[in-house]
């Protein structure tokens, strides 16, 4: 990554949809939404509430398959953006640890110089299972890593589930698996009533929060996670503005997404690098990458 600020996947689209809005030139990649083997429908509508401090969303990982994503995306993004476009971190998910070895594998065969890397989501349901996530079992996390790893030869990282007793265990199993980086944090589980009507606001009665109010619960597991391990960090949460991405540089982070803030201010990611530079200049740090773990504590 030429800057250390990307995209959080289901944010910034397929990299295209905000061409016009941001700086390209500030991303150090652009993450885009989840990929599976085939297309997605995602969950019924409604499907988000904007709650205070936040948003929680069930989309539901709508998307495009892997096929249109390599054979139509892929060009168009590098056609729109043109010859600097940030390279992208793809997020895949599937429903068994073969569906995601699968189009991490095909990913790999594609040989496209655009995609820079893989973002595993374990935070989907494991079918064969029982519903149980990837993400919530560290023998299962680590099988899962294990067979992407084994599939690919692109960069890896995992990124995890907040609703865990302990991020350690899953950082451990991450490393026994062969992530190259971690990626903190997920969307927090979290459920909105209309008491006027006595029923869920969303269609799928629970969805997942982000936004500010879930930016210090990610700064803390971006900090244990970084005393646990040597592996990277790309954090996201909350990221509004230079200062919460500083926080997660300074608890450990060596890059951090932008997702929720895009909605409101769509340039808030290239605002954020520029905050990141002023700040190091006003600081006396030679570059951004000297903040990680630069915590006086």
């Amino acid at each position: 990554m030429a800057t250390p600020v990307t995209t959080a996947s289901g944010t910034f689209g397929y990299g295209t949809e905000y061409l016009g809005a941001v700086d390209y030139a500030k991303l150090g990649a652009v993450t885009v939404k989840g990929i599976r083997a085939e297309a997605w429908p995602g969950n019924p509508m409604p499907r988000h509430a904007v709650v205070p401090g936040g948003l929680v969303n069930a989309i539901g990982l709508q998307g495009t398959g892997l096929a249109r994503f390599l054979a139509t995306t892929v060009p168009w993004y590098r056609k729109q953006v043109g010859e600097k476009a940030p390279p992208l971190i793809v997020n895949i998910w599937g429903g068994s640890v073969e569906e995601y070895a699968d189009v991490a594998r095909q990913l790999t065969a594609a040989q496209n110089p655009l995609i820079g890397a893989i973002e595993l989501n374990v935070s989907c349901p494991n079918v064969k299972a029982g519903g149980h996530t990837f993400g919530q079992d560290p023998a299962v996390l680590e099988e899962v890593v294990a067979a992407v790893r084994a599939a690919t030869t692109l960069p890896l990282i995992v990124k995890l589930a907040p609703n865990v007793p302990s991020i350690v265990p899953y950082v451990r199993a991450c490393e026994k698996g062969g992530a190259d980086a971690l990626a903190l944090i997920n969307t927090i589980p979290a459920m909105v009533i209309d008491v006027e009507r006595r029923r869920p606001v969303l269609a799928n009665v629970t969805g997942g929060l982000s936004g500010r109010a879930i930016h210090p619960v990610a700064v803390k597991l971006v900090y244990d996670a970084h005393k646990a391990t040597r592996l990277p960090i790309l954090a996201m949460g909350g990221v509004y503005e230079a200062k919460d991405a500083i926080e997660f540089l300074l608890a450990g982070a060596t890059a951090v997404a932008v997702g929720s803030a895009t909605f409101t201010n769509p340039g808030t990611a290239a605002e954020v690098y520029d905050g990141l530079v002023a700040y190091c200049e006003r600081h006396g740090f030679a570059a951004v990458r000297d903040l990680t773990g630069a915590l006086d504590a």
